[in-house]
């Protein structure tokens, strides 16, 4: 890991920030009580002196010169230096014999420097004049305070690089932290781009931007697998359940040119290889009908509809079937309470006639196959259900795959495709698609919760609906 790489992530940048706009705020802060803190001491000295002042100003000149001799004996050593000059600046009384180089008005404090045991010691002093015309002078020592002064300079300056270090430290340890996470992403993805799809982002398990991040990539990636588990799933299946047909196609047309001696036999050869071929348009039909409907092309023809009509039609165009096949075609359904729903009437027709087909194709004869639409606790949908032999429990997940047939049903006509068209129409319109019990048989459903929402709204338009469920068994591939 390499120190540049470190003002390149966010991390460390932010910290430094932060770190900044503390010492900003932290100087300010510290100026502020250091300024205060001078003031108040320094306003403490004035006050003595001012009150020391207005004791002299009260006085006689006689009385003044005494109380200066007095003071004088106290403070033999002058750390509080009190004089009286005449007019002129000229010695009179006290312990300070010189007025201080530096000039002063009257009444205003200032400081100065005397030198005291060897060295120049800070005091703090005023000047008035007397009613006489005397000027008298009052001054303290406050090498005490530029002391305290300075120990809390010192201690600010020493918090401040103690802070400083402290905060590049800690902007170092999440630079690196980030650091680490970006190259073990970074490679990650170096393996995916290289064909490992099954690896996945790394994550420090927390509630980071960059972890909130890498959990939506690593979704994705598992979207991006399935989808191509599911291609190379279709085109095997594609690959293997068009080799019959066309097998059969290419064997058909052989033997038609080695045996056939009559025009007859032509035609039917030629007749065999249109519907062999036709078989396999229509696969491909299929297959492109359920990549349109699951890219979602299809939505932008929604339109209000009637989900009874729609499931009346589709009752009505396979009525024929069902009498020739001997099964009875029911349909029941609540017009008056259901409402309108956004959709595309043909997908939802093709949808629901998928699952009649079905029932009707796998139903003994004599069966009973129902149709009814409802609305019912909030829900929307409509319910195909028959009494087939319905398909085994480990297969219920599989049925919804491309091409994907029951071993007993191997030979009856389709493609494997009518459920995988359902699920994708479903998935469309924001519809779950349910398999549930009815023995004998089973019961499909398709169905959308309208609970808090309008009773026309589409869930569907404003994003995907929900993945089609499989809550129990189906009567057919």
């Amino acid at each position: 890991m390499r120190l540049t790489d470190l003002p390149l992530t966010t991390s460390f940048r932010l910290s430094v920030l932060f770190l900044g706009l503390f010492g900003v705020s932290s100087f300010v802060f510290f100026g502020f009580l250091f300024w205060k803190t001078t003031t108040y001491l320094n306003n403490s000295v004035d006050d003595r002196l001012q009150r020391n002042l207005g004791v002299y100003a009260l006085a006689n000149l006689a009385e003044v010169e005494q109380r200066m001799r007095t003071h004088a004996q106290r403070d033999p050593d002058g750390w509080w230096p009190f004089g009286l000059f005449d007019p002129a600046g000229h010695y009179l009384s006290g312990n300070l014999t010189v007025l201080p180089q530096r000039p002063a008005r009257f009444r205003q404090y200032f400081e100065f420097k005397l030198r005291r045991a060897g060295r120049a010691a800070p005091f703090r002093g005023v000047a008035d004049r007397l009613p006489t015309g005397n000027i008298i002078f009052l001054s303290e020592n406050v090498t005490e305070i530029r002391a305290f002064q300075d120990l809390l300079l010192k201690a600010m300056a020493w918090g401040g690089i103690l802070v400083l270090a402290i905060g590049l430290a800690g902007a170092v340890i999440t630079g690196r932290g980030a650091v680490r996470q970006i190259k073990g992403i970074t490679d990650a993805i170096e393996r995916i781009v290289t064909g490992d799809l099954a690896k996945r982002l790394p994550t420090d398990r927390g509630a980071g931007d960059l972890d909130r991040l890498v959990h939506v990539v690593n979704g994705m990636l598992d979207d991006i697998e399935r989808l191509m588990r599911e291609v190379k799933g279709v085109t095997d299946d594609i690959a293997h359940d068009l080799r019959t047909p066309l097998t059969r196609l290419l064997g058909g047309l052989e033997r038609a040119r080695r045996r056939t001696t009559s025009t007859h036999e032509y035609a039917a050869a030629v007749d065999e290889a249109i519907a062999e071929t036709k078989a396999v348009l229509g696969t491909f039909s299929a297959l492109l009908r359920i990549a349109e409907v699951e890219d979602g092309a299809r939505r932008a023809g929604f339109t209000k509809i009637d989900l009874g009509r729609i499931a009346a039609d589709v009752v009505e165009f396979h009525a024929p079937v069902a009498e020739e096949r001997g099964v009875l075609l029911s349909f029941d359904t609540d017009a008056h309470a259901l409402p309108q729903m956004s959709g595309d009437p043909s997908l939802l027709f093709e949808a629901i006639s998928n699952l009649v087909d079905n029932a009707i194709k796998f139903s003994p004869t004599g069966g009973c196959v129902g149709v009814r639409t409802f609305c019912y606790n909030g829900s929307i949908g409509v319910a195909v259900s028959d009494n087939g032999p319905g398909i085994p429990h480990q297969e219920r997940e599989a049925v919804l795959r491309r091409f994907h047939r029951l071993e007993k049903s191997r030979h009856t006509p389709g493609s494997g495709l009518g459920l995988s068209l359902v699920a994708a129409v479903a998935k469309l319109h924001g519809l779950t698609l349910s398999f549930d019990f009815a023995y004998p048989g089973s019961c499909v459903t398709l169905e959308r919760d309208l609970s808090g929402q309008s009773l026309t709204a589409d869930p569907a338009i404003a994003g995907e609906g929900p993945e089609p469920q499989v809550h129990a068994i189906s009567s057919g591939a």
